[in-house]
């Protein structure tokens, strides 16, 4: 498993993260890189270099599989994530939790913040805390700013899922982890959601589980 020298200048450590081929390997909770918050982006790395790293976060992304993944999942500490969701599920589930397809998106130096008063609240999973989900509230409506991989302002509504994922990223570059936000006495193994708990929203899972929802 590759893993960049913390030493090294960013560009070489990035090399060196990329030199095994990807998908990369993501780093699991309890290593500091998550914790420790991202750094500004200021174009720092050559304008190939970043494409080259936005590629291999997309292919360590889909192969997960995931909808969302930010640079320091993959060791390296800067505000950059990449999001996309093709939201294959039934109408019932995208019509619950505002699942809708997301196109492949970079985002640079993101920041959100409310946009409405409405929180929603469903099992939410990480690729750096593998095999397990828990509940988290979250805006429902947020208002997202940053730049593109091209330096392109952004500035953007989101709302139901989108902002959910776009809210999980952000959370990643400013070293939080959903756990933070969740409701700790509904956290379950991947299989106990799929077997107990798959229906389009927690509230069964609130009832049995004794936890409060927004």
């Amino acid at each position: 498993m590759a893993t960049p020298s913390p030493r090294a200048p960013l560009g070489e450590r990035i090399e060196e993260l990329l030199a095994p081929g990807d998908p990369l390997p993501i780093v699991a909770a309890g290593d500091p890189v998550l914790r420790a918050g991202a750094a500004h982006y200021d174009g720092e790395l050559e304008p190939a270099l970043l494409a080259r790293f936005v590629e291999a976060l997309r292919v360590t992304m889909l192969a997960a599989p995931g909808v969302g993944l930010a640079a320091p999942q993959v060791g390296v500490a800067l505000r950059i994530a990449v999001i996309e969701d093709p939201a294959p599920v039934p109408d019932e589930v995208r019509l619950a939790r505002g699942r809708v397809p997301q196109p492949f998106r970079v985002l640079v130096n993101p920041k959100y913040e409310p946009a409405g008063p409405e929180l929603a609240a469903f099992f939410e999973g990480c690729l750096s805390v593998p095999g397990y989900q828990a509940v988290v509230a979250r805006h429902a409506e947020v208002r997202l700013t940053g730049e593109d991989e091209r330096g392109r302002p952004l500035d953007e509504v989101f709302t139901g899922w989108p902002a959910r994922i776009v809210q999980h990223e952000t959370d990643h570059l400013d070293g939080l982890l959903y756990l933070d936000r969740a409701e700790l006495r509904s956290l379950s193994s991947n299989r106990t959601v799929l077997e107990r708990w798959a229906q389009p929203t927690p509230a069964e899972a609130a009832s049995a589980l004794d936890f409060p929802l927004p």
